[in-house]
């Protein structure tokens, strides 16, 4: 069983901010997958299915980002998983937006949501997919930078980001995190300069 968490805040306020691409990641694996994240448990939307040869549960936190580690740490042993089949996806300051990469394991980068997790499980050894949001202008806190929607500019980037997020994913759970990390973490070129 995989559990491949979304980190995000709940509700309408929140729905479209750079801070939810998380869970924007997993409503996209959720629909090319056919697989509703609809239903609560362990303080999370969730859906359940199949990836390939694998089980999944997607989810997505509705505890607030700074507490997504309470939900993990209680969806564990409800599917008898551990950290080791554990996917973040969540946004990340410090990629140029509309970028997508992966890792395993590391620190929390100042993340929130990743803090959580790793202070309530014990451990940050899990596989991070990470979409990139860019830096808030010059004098701009991250804190409000993060809570805010994707000018227009940017739209379209984050979007094709979250679709190739969800696209990693699917690669790392059929192909493995080698495949995935040699396929989605290469430098991405400008199309209007290729």
């Amino acid at each position: 069983m995989k559990i491949i968490v979304g980190l995000g805040n709940p509700g309408r306020k929140y729905e479209r901010t750079r801070h939810n691409v998380g869970f924007l990641a997993v409503d996209e694996l959720g629909r090319s997958l056919g697989i509703a994240v609809d239903r609560e448990k362990c303080r999370a939307l969730i859906g359940k299915g199949r990836l390939g040869p694998e089980q999944v549960v997607l989810a997505k936190p509705q505890t607030y980002m700074n507490e997504s580690g309470w939900s993990l740490t209680a969806l564990l042993p409800e599917f008898y998983a551990s950290l080791a089949d554990v996917i973040v996806i969540h946004d990340d300051l410090d990629l140029p937006c509309g970028t997508v990469r992966m890792k395993s394991g590391g620190g929390h980068g100042g993340h929130n949501g990743l803090r959580s997790i790793a202070e309530e499980t014990g451990s940050s050894e899990f596989i991070r997919v990470r979409i990139g949001i860019g830096r808030p202008a010059p004098g701009m806190d991250a804190a409000d930078f993060v809570l805010q929607p994707f000018s227009a500019d940017e739209r379209a980037l984050a979007e094709n980001a979250v679709a190739k997020a969800a696209e990693a994913v699917q690669t790392i759970i059929t192909q493995g995190m080698t495949t995935a990390m040699n396929r989605f973490n290469q430098k991405q070129t400008d199309p209007d300069r290729a």
